[in-house]
């Protein structure tokens, strides 16, 4: 993939990025003229810019740029005085902002075996994921991907409040009682959520469900609440469940 395709599928997931360019070169320096590199908020997707310090610090600036409210930055160093390279030539780079488009949004709540094997393989479609938990070593088993975000919460509703109206909304927690906050403040905050579901039984939804008409929420919310979670295409497995998942999900979002 080259470059121009990697940033159409990037818009496509929503990520914003910005791309490096090299647009001049003067004596002794690393990096070619024209040559590229893409960055995004988690530091350098591809690209070469010379490697060593030159790099690092342009993807340094390149994460600034990102978060801040310019389109386009242009920058000269010298890379002796202003990088700390022995080499005494001097490089200027341009910086361009490319903002992702608005993409398909789903927030997975519990990073366990179901969501360890759900996320890459939902990774491969145009969508932006968000998986919240509150265990650290178990966000850290997945692999980094532009288009997921891996959010540490104290607790699972609390990501609730970071999350956008038509995001298709996941429970897969350890277990019923941290189930029942997540849905119980995502049916607050959304009246008409696009996907609302959660791991587990037919005799788990009846059990949660009740349990929030405790919690006051009416009937005709709690009717859009999945359970079980995935098509009933059988096996315990955790890829067999994240595939019957993402084929219920790709269901859901062609009737939108």
């Amino acid at each position: 993939m080259d470059t121009w395709e990697q940033i159409a599928a990037l818009r496509r997931e929503g990520v914003d990025a910005v791309v490096i360019t090299i647009t001049a070169a003067r004596g002794s320096v690393p990096g070619q003229l024209g040559a590229k590199a893409i960055v995004t908020a988690g530091g350098l997707l591809s690209g070469n810019l010379g490697g060593g310090k030159v790099e690092k610090q342009a993807v340094e600036y390149a994460v600034t740029v990102l978060g801040g409210r310019e389109p386009c930055a242009t920058v000269s160093w010298n890379l002796q005085q202003d990088v700390g390279m022995t080499c005494g030539g001097e490089m200027s780079f341009l910086f361009e902002k490319i903002a992702g488009t608005d993409p398909w949004r789903v927030a997975i709540f519990g990073a366990g075996h179901v969501s360890q094997a759900l996320v890459p393989v939902l990774a491969t479609l145009s969508c932006r994921i968000d998986v919240f938990d509150t265990r650290s070593d178990w966000l850290a088993k997945f692999a980094q991907r532009p288009n997921v975000n891996l959010l540490l919460v104290d607790a699972f509703e609390d990501g609730v409040s970071r999350l956008s109206d038509g995001t298709f909304i996941l429970s897969i927690t350890s277990g019923h009682s941290s189930d029942r906050p997540v849905l119980r403040e995502a049916l607050r905050r959304f009246q008409d959520p696009p996907f609302i579901g959660v791991i587990g039984s037919a005799s788990k939804r009846a059990v949660l469900l009740r349990e929030l008409r405790e919690d006051g929420l009416d009937n005709d919310l709690l009717e859009k609440v999945i359970c079980p979670l995935g098509l009933p295409i059988g096996g315990n497995d955790p890829a067999e469940i994240a595939i019957s998942i993402v084929a219920q999900l790709l269901a859901f979002r062609m009737l939108l």
